[in-house]
């Protein structure tokens, strides 16, 4: 029983990023890619992207969900935030 609990305990981060990667995919990925020539992800890796600190990540992704129309949680927001900070940002 142990070991189940365990188990989930690793498996959480992945099913939070999991979470976040496609509530990022399904409201952020079309607008990204028509203002990066269908390459959607890049303004994460570019040498000149703004956002430097965690705080900066949650304004804009904040921002970014109003400017796409999306109704988030504040739970939901959060594991974008989760996502695009250990997938891109390596907060």
């Amino acid at each position: 029983m142990r070991f189940y609990w365990l188990s989930l305990l690793l498996l959480l981060p992945m099913t939070v990023l999991a979470q976040g990667k496609t509530l990022h995919d399904a409201s952020c990925l079309q607008c990204h890619s028509s203002i990066t020539s269908g390459k959607a992800n890049s303004l994460y890796t570019r040498a000149e992207h703004k956002v430097k600190t965690l705080p900066a990540l949650h304004k804009r992704v904040k921002g970014c969900a109003v400017a796409a129309d999306v109704s988030w949680s504040s739970e939901q927001r959060e594991t974008v935030v989760n996502y695009l900070a250990k997938t891109f940002y390596r907060f």
